[in-house]
């Protein structure tokens, strides 16, 4: 018993070590988005392009990815859907600038991106009403025990976030702030 503690400590320690992470160039945790990231519609006039994003310290055994942009904060009663995509091979590692454009043009072959709640595809940048408190966008990776989804292009965001969730191995998420005066 005495030799478990240590071990326990050291383990812990390693497993935190490397932990998934989830990072971009152009948008810092915690930091807050550009009008590049803004929509352009709705009242907004922003570039409505989504950042390069990265991530590194994948769990063991992923086959494929998904990235959800998600503001909890949206007077909708159930947040709001900027982005979704997936199967995303597992060899990718990151996406460029403007990778959620609706044709999807820089986005490896054979990934999917379904409608936002805007109710299209493709990233749909963030416009909170006018006077709101900054609204939280929540950029999430996740790592995924199957090769793809078995989704439409046209799933809603609800049936895919539940197949995320069904077939998640692990996650790794940042929260940046927008608002408008």
């Amino acid at each position: 018993m005495r030799h478990l503690l240590p071990t326990l400590v050291f383990g812990l320690l390693c497993s935190t070590a490397h932990a998934f992470q989830l990072s971009s160039s152009e948008v810092k945790a915690g930091g807050t988005l550009s009008r590049a990231q803004e929509f352009n519609s709705f009242g907004c006039s922003g570039g409505n392009t989504s950042p390069a994003l990265n991530w590194s310290d994948v769990p063991a055994g992923t086959r494929s990815f998904a990235l959800t942009v998600y503001d909890p904060d949206a007077p909708s009663g159930s947040g709001w859907w900027h982005w979704l995509v997936f199967n995303l091979p597992a060899a990718t590692r990151s996406l460029p600038t403007g990778a959620g454009s609706a044709d999807g043009q820089h986005l490896p072959a054979g990934s999917v991106q379904s409608k936002t709640d805007y109710g299209q595809p493709g990233f749909g940048g963030a416009c909170p009403p006018l006077g709101d408190k900054p609204h939280r966008y929540i950029f999430t990776v996740h790592a995924l025990k199957v090769d793809k989804l078995d989704l439409p292009a046209d799933a809603m965001p609800a049936l895919v976030g539940y197949m995320l969730n069904a077939n998640s191995l692990g996650k790794a998420s940042f929260t940046a702030f927008y608002g408008r005066h």
